[in-house]
């Protein structure tokens, strides 16, 4: 039963987010919430710009139906008693966070200081509902460290923004980020049906959450008809987020399979800082762009980094919290040798094609 329904409920959000995007897109255009082509933004035309809430809104129809339909029959129908939670308040209210703030930011384009600030904001809401990271995988032995107190909300905080902030990083390439997201929600939801882990819940938002992901992706790959926006990264990154710390201590797996961006994220802040610019100075020295520079189309370099989300998320589903650790770490210096030499291949500025680049959908 629990199978089906996880199944199901996929099925479901990939076919209302396919069905709602277009609608979204409309409705942008309308309102007149697009991304005008000029200065860094090299796409030939307008383009929808909150795309992402189709994503959100497609999410949440799914689990609202499947929700009500059981509340009609007056016991288990649909969802299974084991499914059943008492986070699904909470859930709802991160996601809501999560969608408020970006879409905000979508209308109003706020300056990146203003985005971060409502990061903090949405982060600190949650964390004062309740939800906590507790514990962490120890890198040195296969147990748990615990946590508490103010180290426990600190942490919580930078992970929920952290995350944010890294799916943002990454969404530079049409279909990058959402794709990116609909791999990890797959392997967290995977993850939560371990034996060992036995989290359907988080199961459940995880398998409609990549569904809602991979229906939006239908629009968004290249050449995108609509771009993912503040409010699909702030709503995908919050749910991630928050899904990777109700799956009992899978934060070291949401952490190696989303390593590409955490990463990116990692030593774009560093490099920004060392040069003396802003860590959220905008710039063509994300990962994808070095692949583009070496010659890799728009499509390859995404599908490239697609591949190795992939391998990653196998890699998270079939080793322990111990090593998913020292995995990440040896990502961290493997991923800082590629960039070095793929630094080193790259042609100089005037030397680049302008076309073979989106528009960066951020602005940090």
């Amino acid at each position: 039963m629990t199978g089906l329904l996880l199944v199901s409920s996929a099925l479901v959000a990939f076919l209302l987010s396919a069905a709602i995007t277009p609608l979204v897109g409309r409705l942008a255009e309308r309102f007149g919430m697009l991304d005008m082509p000029g200065g860094r933004r090299i796409h030939p035309r307008p383009i929808p710009r909150p795309g992402g809430l189709a994503i959100a809104l497609a999410f949440g129809v799914t689990i609202l139906a499947f929700w009500l339909i059981d509340r009609v029959a007056g016991h288990p129908f649909l969802i299974p008693e084991e499914v059943r939670s008492s986070r699904f308040t909470l859930t709802a209210l991160a996601a809501l966070l999560g969608m408020t703030l970006g879409l905000i930011d979508d209308v109003f384009e706020l300056r990146a200081r203003w985005q971060f600030l409502g990061l903090l904001v949405v982060a600190a809401i949650i964390v004062a509902a309740g939800l906590r990271i507790d514990f962490v995988n120890d890198p040195f032995g296969d147990g748990l460290i615990e946590i508490a107190g103010l180290v426990a909300i600190a942490f919580t905080v930078f992970w929920i923004v952290g995350m944010n902030v890294a799916l943002n990083f990454i969404d530079g390439l049409d279909g990058l980020a959402a794709g990116v997201a609909a791999i990890a929600a797959l392997t967290l939801g995977a993850l939560a049906l371990l034996p060992q882990v036995n989290e359907p819940f988080v199961a459940w938002m995880a398998f409609a959450l990549a569904g809602a992901t991979g229906g939006f992706l239908l629009f968004n790959f290249h050449p995108a008809r609509l771009f993912l926006g503040t409010t699909g990264v702030a709503f995908v990154g919050t749910m991630l987020a928050v899904l990777s710390i109700f799956g009992t201590a899978k934060v070291a797996a949401a952490l190696l399979v989303l390593g590409v961006p955490i990463i990116d994220t990692f030593y774009v802040i560093v490099r920004r800082m060392a040069q003396g610019q802003p860590p959220f100075a905008p710039d063509r020295g994300h990962f994808h762009h070095r692949l583009l520079d070496v010659g890799l189309s728009h499509a390859h370099a995404v599908v490239l980094i697609y591949g190795v989300t992939i391998v990653l998320g196998v890699l998270a589903f079939v080793t322990s919290g111990r090593t998913q650790v020292i995995t990440f770490v040896g990502l961290v210096v493997l991923f800082g040798v590629t960039v070095v030499a793929l630094a080193q291949r790259a042609p100089k500025a005037e030397e680049l094609d302008p076309s073979l680049y989106a528009e960066e959908a951020d602005r940090f």
